[in-house]
């Protein structure tokens, strides 16, 4: 009896005692959870030493700042004022009703901002017929882009949606003249009562050589008359050698500035007493890098509409993007980079409408050669402009129509049924 005893004593002594190492090793586990959990708290002097703040490395969940990563090292230049109000995300493209609907053996592509005007809104869009034949074909007759022999149109709508085109607005001009093959990607600005559009040109034969420039016509009423710059308003950097004379855009034997094939897409901006044309640029023997095509904007900028055209001597102002999608907030400039390069489809902003930094990096881009909305209230926040607004779409590589778009914040994830 006495030894069963002694032996239970004995028991419960050692079962006492494991009892006691796991509660406190699952406390020690506990504290340690907790501990990376709730984050470390660092010293300030080793904070300054690394020139971060606690609240920096609270909200990127950084386990250690003595053990950095690349990733980690990168996130801690963010910007720490960064919110989500510059973050969108874009529905899918919507037919347009009236005129403006598809029509086989039509191209109606490329849509300028639009802007309300009489009761109505305005839109001015590049027109062209027929089929492209590409560069295979007789240059001399045949279409090589989709946007090749067109001409400058224009239509009004009541409500956005519904479209009535109105007719030519600024055609192409005479043989001979730096216009006379193709007038394209037209945008529209308003300033003092005056209306202004800047467009992209070509002059005939159109090769795979051949130098776009950019053009301009002004009008007293958005109905016109319109009446064109006798010559181009900005053109290539004349700084690239051809190589041989093949009609080859890749043979080059030196490459030029980054505009020194081809001037695109222009769009004019008042800001700040000034006239602010943004452009987007093509380089001679252009590349495919790691971000994709070789294409960045540039600015030039004038004391009146009409010109003359300076280009700023900090150009290239982007690493990447295509079609140019600008507009004004808070004093500054803000810009839509899409499509090529390695900061496409992001949102950038600068302050003097120049040194742009990115401000949030967006979900593909469903609109492309974006219309915005300009009689949106653009201060009402960063991303208004962008709500409603017109591109347009392939309907195949012969024929395109416009399209509108819509955009909305996006500030949460959720999962289904939460």
């Amino acid at each position: 009896m006495m030894y069963n005893l002694t032996n239970q004593i004995t028991r419960n002594k050692m079962m006492s005692k494991t009892k006691t190492i796991l509660y406190t090793f699952l406390f020690i586990v506990v504290l340690t959870y907790q501990g990376i959990a709730q984050g470390v708290t660092y010293d300030q002097s080793t904070l300054d030493s690394l020139g971060v703040t606690q609240e920096q490395i609270d909200h990127l969940g950084i386990t250690d700042i003595n053990h950095l990563s690349a990733a980690s090292k990168r996130a801690l230049k963010w910007r720490v004022d960064l919110g989500n109000e510059w973050f969108i995300q874009f529905s899918n493209l919507q037919p347009l009703k009236g005129d403006l609907a598809y029509e086989e053996g039509v191209v109606r592509r490329d849509p300028s901002a639009v802007i309300k005007e009489n009761g109505k809104y305005y839109v001015w869009y590049s027109k062209s017929t027929g089929p492209t034949q590409g560069f295979g074909g007789d240059v001399e007759n045949d279409k090589v882009f989709p946007w090749d022999r067109c001409d400058i149109w224009y239509a009004t709508s009541e409500d956005g949606e519904t479209w009535k085109e109105e007719g030519l607005a600024v055609a192409r001009g005479k043989a001979g003249a730096y216009d006379d093959r193709s007038v394209f990607t037209v945008e529209i600005m308003k300033h003092e009562d005056k209306y202004y559009l800047s467009y992209q040109t070509v002059k005939s034969p159109y090769t795979v050589r051949v130098k776009n420039q950019i053009g301009l016509a002004w009008s007293n009423s958005p109905d016109g008359p319109w009446t064109k710059s006798k010559e181009p308003i900005l053109s290539p950097a004349d700084n690239g050698i051809w190589k041989g004379e093949k009609q080859d855009r890749f043979a080059v034997e030196r490459k030029g500035d980054f505009d020194s094939h081809k001037v695109h897409d222009p769009c004019i901006i008042p800001l700040n007493g000034k006239f602010y044309l943004y452009y987007k640029g093509e380089q001679m023997g252009e590349e495919i890098t790691f971000g994709g095509r070789q294409i960045r904007h540039g600015l030039a900028i004038a004391d009146k509409p009409e010109g003359p055209y300076v280009k700023t001597p900090y150009n290239p102002i982007s690493n990447s993007g295509h079609e140019i999608c600008v507009w004004p907030y808070n004093g500054g400039v803000a810009a839509l980079i899409t499509t090529d390069g390695p900061e496409k489809n992001t949102i950038q902003w600068a302050a003097d409408g120049i040194n742009f930094e990115i401000m949030s990096v967006i979900p593909g881009v469903s609109a492309h050669a974006i219309g915005l909305n300009r009689s949106a209230d653009t201060e009402k926040e960063p991303t208004e402009i962008l709500r409603w607004g017109l591109s347009h779409m392939y309907n195949s590589w012969d024929y395109q129509s416009i399209m509108s778009f819509t955009s909305e914040r996006k500030t949460q994830h959720r999962a289904k049924g939460e």
